[in-house]
């Protein structure tokens, strides 16, 4: 039995990096926005509901984020009907990767894991944290949302203090080397955990 070890981190906090630096360890890696963009995709499990409910984000036979994201700005209610359909879609593509995955630890990549309650359905959660000031240079740097939409997608995520107190291990990203070293040490401590078990 694989061990399920929750990644997750606020936006602009280097999850994506530290998810990959647990690859390089050879865990497996689960990825949740990637999932969303397979629902999303030309015969994605989330198109024809999305579409019976925001008939025109269906563009090429896919769902387009840059339409639903106006109708979040312009509606916040509209994020609730999304996240009713997206959410349990999402759940059954991490369960069925869990499955068909035979590594020794799983790495599941979540960004809004503590928001959707997920925390039980690991073994342990790991949070990525840098300081404000380096987390919103990262994002604004990305050059592909504004300061507002930063603004509204930072409220709608759980403080990171909060994340920080209710994970099992937090991962500071303030350098690459550093967060090898982190990782590396989660790494051998599940290790050790799944020899004594």
């Amino acid at each position: 039995m694989s061990f399920r070890l929750g990644l997750t981190g606020s936006i602009g906090m280097g999850k994506s990096t530290t998810a990959q630096i647990f690859e390089d360890f050879g865990c497996a890696i689960w990825d949740a926005d990637a999932a969303v963009h397979r629902l999303y995709g030309p015969g994605g499990a989330a198109v024809a509901s999305l579409a019976e409910v925001f008939p025109d984000a269906l563009v090429n036979g896919a769902v387009s984020r840059d339409v639903l994201k106006r109708y979040i700005e312009q509606d916040r209610s509209s994020l609730r009907k999304i996240e009713a359909i997206v959410h349990p879609l999402v759940r059954d593509d991490r369960d069925a990767f869990a499955k068909s995955n035979l590594a020794s630890i799983i790495v599941f990549d979540i960004p809004l894991l503590f928001e959707t309650g997920a925390e039980s359905e690991f073994d342990a959660v790991a949070c990525v944290r840098v300081s404000d000031d380096v987390q919103k240079s990262r994002v604004m740097a990305r050059d592909t949302m504004t300061e507002a939409q930063f603004k509204m997608i930072r409220d709608k995520q759980m403080p990171m203090f909060e994340k920080c107190d209710r994970a099992d291990f937090i991962i500071e990203t303030d350098t690459l080397d550093h967060a090898r070293a982190q990782v590396k040490d989660i790494v051998q401590k599940i290790k050790g955990w799944r020899k004594h078990a």
